[in-house]
């Protein structure tokens, strides 16, 4: 064999085990950087993205690897992502490509779902390698530890369902209408008139509410007009004339009746009704009422009104007539109050027999107790009384839901929807149940009809947040003061504004504690995060475990809790 071709030989055969032949060598940790870290959770799951920054000479042209990032816990906890395959230059698959000479960038998409324990985990990768016939494994590389699960201190549970609202109204104003009507260019008050059916029935009402107990006469009130022909100065004349006789008039008859109590009693005239004109105007039949009423449009001075009206003497006639006369008048208004009954005395009947109080009525007890037992036992016995009303299996379904029987909350929610389809407020409730089924998109039709609902936007701040999508989420929450906004300003990293939301909350709790400690943390305040740790502790002592294996509190001893 010539020596030359024979060295030749050699060094190719070199060649071939260094690029293909050869076992492929273990992966380093520092080949490997994941984002985040340590892990965070978004939504209900842990994402992560990890980039294998391969060398030149390291991958073999005829290897074929399936890695798998496996995220492990405890004992015997794990949950592993989608397996990633890249390759070397002489593989013929659909693997990432990594250069032997050159080497490469491999991108590894890790996520999976979120559970408690994982607060402390470590991120592994397994490496599967095929070489032609041969399969074998690499050592694991460990590529993270821990995970941030702050997103999940937000939740559906924690949003109060929609209340449907009572129409109780302990005082019901109503309005009584008498009208005096006078002769033109008169102002006297003439008998016909006070014994007219209307002015009878004002007459008989307030006597009525005078010797009630039940009810009490807020206000009468006299408002006098001329109609608008004639001098103005003199309508002016007529028009206060017309006011003091029909004052006078009431005044009269309230003593006669022995009415002291009657609020105040306040009068006004208006010497040239041209807005009531109008009105009687357009809904007339008269001829050429367009006519009118584009005089009316065109000029605004009352003289010049009178005139070019009078100038139509083909309607004239008609207006004086069917019009003008219904302008000569003094309205007398009667406010009365109905008062309703006592909180005790509703309590008393509901108590008795709630089959005499209205639905919104016994709607109307449940608000008056903060005990949610309470509340539950007035509404169950509303569905009771009032099956058809929807408010009633709502409400009922609302504290079961504030009590955590999920079931039978959602099951309420059905029954009052089957009532009500259009109502916002069960459309919203049904969304949260939905959430917590992990029913994301039936959630987000909901939320969508119940657009316009108060308590609707915690509830869709906390479906975005769900979504990973945190800009979407703090935009949702607006400027509501919850636990649940709280976790979205924080997590779009707008500390200002979560502290003030923080602040502000009305009844805070052990989660409210827990995020301003978190917010310490991120902030670098110390005394933050242990005195609000301490709170969080006396309220909840299930949060004491929690904030010790807490990646947000690395930093910090937390040997005294």
């Amino acid at each position: 064999m010539n020596k030359g071709f024979f060295c030749l030989a050699l060094a190719g055969a070199a060649l071939t085990l260094t690029g293909c032949s050869k076992k492929l060598g273990q992966f380093q940790a520092d080949y490997f950087n994941t984002n985040p870290t340590p892990l965070e959770t978004v939504g209900t799951n842990v994402p992560a993205n990890i980039t294998a920054s391969i060398p030149a000479k390291f991958m073999v042209k005829n290897a074929k690897v399936t890695a798998t990032p496996v995220l492990t816990w405890g004992y015997d906890g794990k949950a592993a992502g989608t397996p990633t395959v890249f390759q070397g230059e002489n593989v013929r698959d659909n693997g990432q490509v990594v250069s032997y000479e050159n080497g490469g960038t491999v991108t590894i998409p890790f996520s999976v779902a979120y559970t408690p324990d994982m607060a402390q985990s470590d991120l592994y990768i397994d490496f599967n390698v095929q070489q032609g016939n041969k399969t074998y494994n690499l050592p694991r590389v460990k590529v993270g530890d821990g995970v941030i699960a702050t997103s999940t201190l937000a939740s559906a549970e924690t949003v109060v369902p929609a209340l449907a609202k009572d129409k109780f109204q302990k005082v019901i104003t109503e309005k009584y209408t008498a009208d005096i009507h006078f002769l033109i260019n008169q102002a006297n008050v003439r008998s016909s008139e006070t014994a007219s059916t209307d002015y009878i029935d004002l007459n008989k009402k307030l006597v009525e509410a005078n010797q009630a107990p039940n009810m009490e006469i807020a206000g009468v009130t006299v408002n006098s007009y001329a109609s608008p022909e004639g001098a103005l100065e003199f309508n002016t004349q007529l028009a206060e004339k017309r006011e003091k006789n029909t004052t006078s008039m009431i005044e009269s008859q309230l003593k006669k009746d022995k009415i002291s109590e009657f609020g105040e009693l306040t009068s006004s005239f208006t010497p040239e009704d041209w807005e009531g004109f109008q009105q009687l105007v357009e809904k007339s039949n008269i001829q050429d009422k367009e006519l009118i009423l584009s005089v009316l449009s065109m000029y605004k001075d009352p003289q010049d009104r009178e005139r070019e009206i009078r100038n139509l003497s083909s309607v004239f006639n008609e207006l004086a007539d069917q019009i003008l006369p219904q302008l000569r008048y003094s309205r007398v208004q009667a406010s009365i109050n109905v008062i309703g009954k006592s909180d005790e005395e509703l309590i008393n009947t509901f108590n008795a027999d709630p089959s005499k109080l209205t639905v919104d009525e016994i709607l109307y007890i449940a608000t008056l107790t903060d005990n949610n037992t309470k509340k539950m036992g007035v509404y169950r016995k509303a569905t009771e009384v009032y099956p058809n009303d929807y408010r009633g299996f709502n409400n009922l379904g609302l504290t079961q839901y504030v009590a955590k029987d999920y079931n039978a909350a959602a099951a309420n929610f059905d029954r009052a929807a089957r009532l009500a389809p259009d109502s916002k407020e069960v459309a919203m409730n049904k969304g949260l149940v939905d959430m917590l089924r992990q029913n994301y998109t039936t959630a987000n039709v909901n939320f969508g009809t119940a657009a316009g609902v108060p308590e609707a936007a915690d509830a869709l701040g906390v479906y975005y947040l769900s979504q990973g999508d945190n800009a979407k989420a703090v935009n949702a929450f607006g400027d509501i003061k919850t636990n649940n906004a709280a976790v979205a300003q924080i997590l779009a990293k707008d500390y200002s504004k979560a502290k003030q939301t923080l602040a502000a909350i009305p009844h805070p709790d052990a989660t409210t504690y827990y995020l301003t400690a978190i917010l310490g943390a991120r902030t670098g305040n110390e005394n933050m995060v242990m005195s609000n740790l301490r709170q969080a502790a006396r309220l909840d002592s299930s949060l004491i475990s929690r904030a010790k294996s807490d990646k947000e509190f690395a930093n910090y001893n937390l040997s005294f809790l």
